[in-house]
């Protein structure tokens, strides 16, 4: 129960702080020439400041801080996930003004993934579906298998980010989700991580809601994917419940789907698996008729639903 509210007492402080700083990010960007202009694949339909990456990042490391979640974890862990996370914000951040080339990024961020690795956290075992019991990985595959799941959700994230709240607001329904599973699985550290993330998401939102008047960028984008993926690895892959290896995958299944799909799908068009376009889901909901705000809460239900799953599969585990 303690630690229910503690987790509630994270969310509320993470969202206060990152809409108090979301305005003022906003007028920094405006200032300095941080500003989106629509062209090609992009949904907006007009010039908008990309800096509320910003205040979702305020929100998560006050609410951090504020909460003592750094007593939950082991000295170090909370370290190599700030200062990762921080490292892809960067590069999200220099990306949003100069356009870094796919290619260089992806380097960029495998190498963000490096302080995880030396931090511990990483996926050393999976849990066994099908016995009870752990399935111990090799170092050399524990760290391959971390690298690409850290760069796999990191991407999922920034590839959903392509209408008004949709990257925000289903970050935050999946972290809430985590969140609840956290505590089933008595996990205090992960349960406030997960809150601290989702107050960041849901307190930027409302400047976010279609017609945006800020967007997070790359910059909020890696970011939540990050810190979403290292939560996912101390959490649902530290678990010795059956099922914790699905919890995670569940959870985040909308935007891995996505991610997934669309390099097979640039192929079979003849197109650079890394290429940019406008034929991932949200765009395809677009294009079917369904305005912007339909196609966000139709994926906000959809992700909620999986997260419900998640969380009863995880009280079953």
């Amino acid at each position: 129960m303690m630690h229910g509210a503690a987790v509630v007492i994270a969310l509320g402080v993470a969202g206060a702080v990152s809409c108090v700083a979301a305005p003022v990010a906003r007028w920094l960007a405006v200032r300095h020439g941080s500003v989106d202009v629509p062209q090609g694949r992009k949904a907006h339909g007009r010039p908008t400041p990309t800096s509320g990456g910003v205040a979702i990042i305020a929100g998560f490391l006050v609410a951090v801080l504020a909460t003592g979640t750094p007593q939950y974890l082991k000295p170090g862990a909370l370290l190599a996930i700030i200062s990762g996370a921080l490292i892809v914000a960067v590069v999200g951040l220099v990306d949003d003004r100069i356009d870094i080339p796919a290619k260089i990024k992806l380097v960029l961020q495998i190498v963000a993934a490096v302080p995880l690795l030396v931090g511990g956290i990483t996926i050393s075992f999976v849990s066994n579906p099908f016995h009870h019991g752990l399935i111990a990985l090799p170092q050399w595959l524990s760290w391959m298998v971390t690298v690409v799941w850290v760069v796999a959700v990191t991407n999922a994230i920034n590839l959903i980010d392509g209408l008004d709240g949709l990257a925000a607001g289903v970050s935050a329904v999946a972290c809430i989700a985590l969140a609840v599973v956290a505590l089933n699985w008595n996990q205090p550290a992960v349960a406030l991580l997960c809150a601290a993330l989702a107050g960041g998401a849901l307190g930027y939102l409302p400047y976010n809601w279609h017609p945006a008047s800020i967007m997070m960028g790359d910059t909020g984008a890696y970011f939540l994917g990050y810190v979403i993926a290292a939560i996912t690895i101390l959490g649902a892959f530290k678990s010795a419940a059956a099922i914790a290896i699905f919890v995670p995958i569940l959870v985040l299944a909308v935007p891995l789907f996505d991610t997934m799909l669309s390099p097979v799908r640039r192929y079979l068009h003849g197109r650079p698996a890394f290429q940019a376009d406008r034929d991932h889901l949200h765009h395809r909901l677009l294009a079917m008729g369904l305005s912007e705000p339909r196609v966000v809460v139709l994926t906000y239900i959809v992700t909620a639903l999986c997260g419900a799953i998640a969380i009863w599969i995880s009280r079953k585990g």
